[in-house]
This record gives C-alpha cells, structure tokens and sequence, in this order.
C-alpha cells in the first residue's frame, strides 16, 4: 500500500504491465507542461514512461478506480485514502489536472491500446465461471432484465424499448405501444419486474422518466412513473397505472430517479426513487423522491404502511432518507429488504430496509461533493440507520440480486452486486443481516447495470458501453485456498 508522503498518483489502473514498444516511448511523447507535471509528481510511482513502477501502468486501459476523464480528475484531485493515496488539489489546478488526464490519455491513444477483452473464463473462490458473450449485438443502453420462463427473458432499454430474448435470441422488434417515456440524461424506460403470480395473471411492471409535458420539450418536467400491463401478440395490452406523483413534485432535472423495483414475501411491491438532486427533500416523507415505496400491485396501499393516513408523509412511502436506490432484492428465506444506494464521491451503501426508517441523506453519509465540499460532518446520526455495507471511493453501485438456482450452490443466497464506475460484479456473503465477506468477480468488462439469474441458476450480467448481456455458468469446482 502506498504511503501518504509517496507523492504519487492515485492507483488508477490495474492488471498486467504494457510495455511500451521501441516505436512509441517516451521520448516520442511531444514535451510539454503535462509532461513536465507527470515527470515530476507521477513518475515516481508510475514510471517515467507511463508502464509502471510502484505503481501501476498507466497505459494498459484497465482501471481499477474509473476510466473516465471525470474518474480521473477526481481521483487525482481529491485521492483515495483507501489505498493510502494523497489528493493534489493544493499541489496542482484544476487547468493542470485536466492537462495530467489529456497526457495520460494521448499516450494510451498513442500506443494504441485497447480496453481488454471480455474473459472467456473467471476464476472465483468456489468456481471456474465460463463467460458466454449471451447477447452482443441489438441492444442500446439496456437497463433491466427478467425471466419469465426458462426460455423467455425480457430486456428494457433506456432510449423506451421493452425487448423479448427467447432461448437466447434477441427478437429483432420491440414489443409495440410500450409507453412514452422521457430519454434524457438518466431518464428512460428503466426497471422491469414480473408479478408473483405472473404465470396465472400475466402482469408486468415496468418504472420510467414520465413527463407531464412534451416529452421533446427540453425543459419538460418528469417523475419516476410505475405502470403495469401485458404482453400479447408482441404488443403492450391493458396497461394500469400503479403509481404516479403529484404533479408539483416534477422536475426538470435528468438525475437520480432510482426506479429499481422487487416484491416482498406479502406480495406487495416496493419500488425507488431517488432524491432527483433535491437532496434536502429526501428528509421530507411528505416528497415522492429520496425514498422507498410500497404499495399493493394495483397501487393501493397497504394498512402497515408506516405514513399509510397520510398525515405524517406520502402514504407509499417505506423509508426515507435514501440518495438513489438502483439496487432492490428480498431475501429469499428471511424477507428481509436489501437495498443498494448511490452514494456522492464516496460513500456507496448497501441497506437493510425497514418500515418508516431513516437512513440518512443528506444528514449523514460517508461520502463528499463531486467538488470537494464537506455534505455533512455526520457519519453517524441519531435516529438514522447505519448501512450494513458502504464504499470509500464509490464503485457507483447499481443491479443487485439474491443468487438462486443449482448452477453455483455454494453461493446460495449470497448478494450479487454489479458497479457502474468502476465496472465491477462482487459477491457478498450475508450472514445474519450482516455482510461477512466479498470477492470481486468481473472486472472491466463494462459497466454492469442489472443483474439476474435463470430458473436453473445461470448469472446474467447486464453491461453498458459496451451493451451485451453476459451467461455465467459453471464450468468446475475449485477449492483454492
């Protein structure tokens, strides 16, 4: 681990050195200030020809904290304690960080280099994993995946398209009269989950960017929506609104709508929302965002609910207090609730929800701003719950699920948890309501948005930039120490 008085940069990449070749050294790389500010504050660590020292490479594009350019300029600002890395950001302006970021990147361009290939194998604690490429082609931006059946999956895509995938080819057509939806920033048609007793009712669900004005208005005002329908003859049928904010609470804002959804063992539906950059109003259980709903899957509301008359907050509302939910999983034995919460620069969590709760946003957090600033001093605050799990820096925490099936068994009900930022899927070993252990599984294959597992116990991993949907089998037990 790197010592706080090494003066080097933070660890921004991970895996095996690149070389650079006799064509493109250092000496090829035009001089310049940036060149200068490396030499002086990276090199030490990095090498003085980007390959590596101390440190990791520079130019082997596999990062372990984030590979874009705003990743880079905040962990080379602000550092990462974690790994013992000091932040620059009295060493160094902004203009000369961005200029590091451009350098560092003109040399990967330079030599070419490529992010590495999506593996064919892992290896795990337990397993080797064979890695099937399940769908490369066809998707844009896929956000959500569930099964129907053991033959039949269905995939949204943010831009508004609900996909079918039958025994493992994408059909070319979208599934017809789909709702609008407004796809912009981080709106568009997002979550998908399937009812209970879907095999006797046919009902789905889906969560999305509604906008109460032109949906091609820049400035239109939206809200995470949540309706249900069917699907027959590839078209969306008999579609029911189950929830719908008030219209006051829209905005024009693009972020934080949260949206994943999950059913408890009563049947009854709980779905995010995130606090859509009002941080403040998360507090407020009177406002539809910075919170956890639930409600009957007709949209009614449930007598237990904790504000269900309305006097005290919303009467859907479950807990409060939580910054942007985009993972949502129920215990497949005890019922208990796990969450999965963006946190800021720092400070991803993983919760147990529990009715009228508070867990914190804005008060308390682990993190701070993009920019630096302090959010809160409160890492802990009275009447606020502790996250059983939480990450410094933030792995932009996303699709979570309780493993099942017969692929993998000794991962049974062990919490799969994918992350944008730092394209990782982790596996969390629960214990007792606690999280006693983690292994990394994937690293750098994209940014992983959902994940799900077949009937059988295949793993589905959901990736953005690239947009392909990865099989996870078992191809041999391992027992390494």
């Amino acid at each position: 681990m790197l010592s706080r008085v090494t003066h080097c940069l933070v660890v921004l990449a991970t895996g095996p050195m690149t070389v650079l070749s006799a064509q493109a050294t250092e000496n090829d790389i035009a001089p310049s200030n940036a060149n200068a500010l490396y030499q002086k504050h990276c090199a030490k660590c990095h090498g003085k020809d980007l390959t590596g020292g101390n440190a990791q490479s520079m130019v082997d594009a596999a990062w372990q904290f984030g590979r874009t350019d705003g990743d880079l300029f905040r962990n080379i600002k602000f550092g990462i304690s974690a790994v013992g890395m000091p932040d620059y950001q009295s060493a160094l302006t902004d203009t000369q960080i961005r200029e590091l970021v451009d350098f560092i990147k003109d040399a990967q361009d330079q030599l070419g280099v490529e992010r590495p290939p999506i593996p064919d194998e892992l290896q795990t604690r337990h397993y080797d994993v064979a890695v099937d490429k399940w769908i490369t082609e066809g998707l844009e931006v896929p956000w959500s995946l569930v099964f129907l059946d053991d033959r039949t999956a269905l995939i949204t895509e943010r831009p508004g398209r609900l996909r079918v995938v039958i025994d493992g080819q994408l059909h070319p057509e979208a599934i017809r009269d789909t709702p609008q939806v407004l796809a912009d920033g981080q709106c568009g048609l997002l979550d998908v989950a399937v009812d209970p007793s879907y095999a006797d009712n046919g009902w789905i669900y889906l969560s999305y960017g509604h906008a109460i004005d032109d949906e091609q208005d820049r400035d239109a005002r939206v809200m995470l929506r949540v309706v249900r329908g069917r699907v027959r003859d590839h078209a969306w049928v008999d579609q029911q609104t189950v929830f719908e904010a008030p219209a006051k609470s829209y905005t024009n804002t693009r972020i934080h709508l949260g949206s994943r959804m999950a059913f408890d063992h009563e049947g009854r539906l709980l779905f995010t929302i995130g606090d859509r950059g009002a941080m403040d109003e998360a507090q407020d259980p009177h406002k539809p965002n910075g919170k956890t709903h639930r409600v009957w899957p007709d949209g009614t509301i449930p007598d237990d609910n904790p504000f269900a008359d309305g006097e005290h907050g919303m009467p859907s509302v479950f807990t409060y207090g939580n910054r942007n939910s985009q993972g949502l999983a129920v215990h497949p034995t005890t019922g208990v609730i796990w969450a999965t919460e963006h946190g800021p620069m720092g400070g991803d969590e993983v919760n147990i929800l529990r009715s009228g709760k508070n867990y914190g946003w804005p008060l308390a957090s682990y993190g701070i701003d993009y920019n630096g600033t302090i959010i809160t001093e409160n890492l802990q605050l009275d009447g606020t719950e502790q996250p059983v799990l939480y990450w410094v820096p933030s792995i932009a925490v996303c699709g979570t699920r309780f493993y099942t099936g017969d692929e993998f068994p000794r991962w049974e009900h062990n919490l799969l948890v994918g992350g944008l930022g730092h394209e990782e899927l982790r596996r969390l070993v629960v214990a007792d309501d606690r999280v006693i252990h983690q292994e990394l599984m994937l690293k750098n294959a994209g940014r992983v948005r959902d994940v799900q597992c077949d009937p059988s116990g295949a793993v589905y991993v959901v990736l953005n930039k690239p947009d392909v949907v990865l099989k996870l089998t078992n191809a041999g037990q391992t027992l390494r120490q």
